[in-house]
């Protein structure tokens, strides 16, 4: 008996062993990071999308959604701030749920990750001081453009110069703007505006198309993509995602303008 009593408890030893020994727990088919718990990562260096607040905790518009989505997948929202340029890696290597962070859906991107429906419509703006002459693209060849590491408008900048320096966010480049530095900067219209409500001495010049921020999710993680998409749907359905644009933007920015 005694035996049998010390194989039982080495066999529960093990089942336990082998429920703890894996970092991922799966809800309801969700591989989530932690157990009851949805956890996204923003930039906090994005405002109004995303910033940080005194006490360390980042809100904003992406913020505020990635909360209305947890809400609605039943789970606890849990927030990671992280360099842009490395979020979407983090969410392909299972280092977070999901990335709530303003980005673009691109086909390099989606090489990588797969997105649900966008939860928001924008497109990059060419900004500049206000004594400046420059309007266009074509004004900025061979001239020297700010813009943040692992955003599209890298890619933009290219197309006409090869003077392009890389900064740890768009608010950081549009500061380096004001004060003397570079020729010019692109980056989200909406961004660009929230930093001149704030004071900063830079223009808005020629709008360079449009683009849908989404949500970002592992390959490897279907029913989760397939939950957060019916998340969004009832959040536009019920009029959340346009209370939270109008709350930080000022205007309803979450609906297809090619559908108004």
């Amino acid at each position: 008996m005694k035996f049998l009593a010390k194989g039982m408890l080495v066999l529960t030893l093990m089942v336990s062993l082998a429920a703890c020994g894996s970092d991922k727990t799966s809800t309801d088919g969700m591989n989530l990071v932690e157990g009851g718990k949805f956890t996204y990562a923003a930039s906090g260096e994005f405002k109004p999308f995303s910033y940080v607040e005194k006490d360390g905790n980042m809100i904003g518009f992406d913020i505020d959604v990635a909360e209305a989505v947890a809400k609605e997948l039943g789970l606890k929202p849990v927030q990671k701030k992280f360099k842009f340029g490395g979020i979407v890696e983090g969410v392909k290597s299972g280092r977070f749920d999901a990335a709530v962070a303003s980005h673009t859906i691109t086909e390099e991107r989606l090489q990588a990750v797969n997105f649900s429906t966008p939860y928001y419509y924008s497109g990059p703006q060419i900004f500049v001081r206000p004594d400046s002459s420059f309007k266009t693209l074509d004004d900025l060849k061979g001239k020297e453009i700010a813009v943040s590491k692992g955003s599209t408008y890298a890619e933009i900048a290219t197309k006409v110069t090869d003077k392009i320096i890389l900064l740890d966010s768009d608010v950081t480049a549009l500061e380096a703007l004001s004060k003397g530095k570079h020729d010019a900067v692109i980056t989200d219209f909406i961004t660009g505006k929230e930093a001149i409500g704030a004071g900063m001495k830079i223009a808005g010049k020629e709008l360079l198309g449009r683009s849908e921020q989404a949500i970002a999710v592992s390959k490897k993680n279907d029913k989760l993509l397939k939950e957060i998409n019916k998340a969004l749907e009832k959040l536009r359905e019920n009029g959340t995602l346009t209370e939270i644009s109008k709350k930080y933007i000022g205007e309803d920015i979450t609906k297809d303008p090619e559908k108004e």
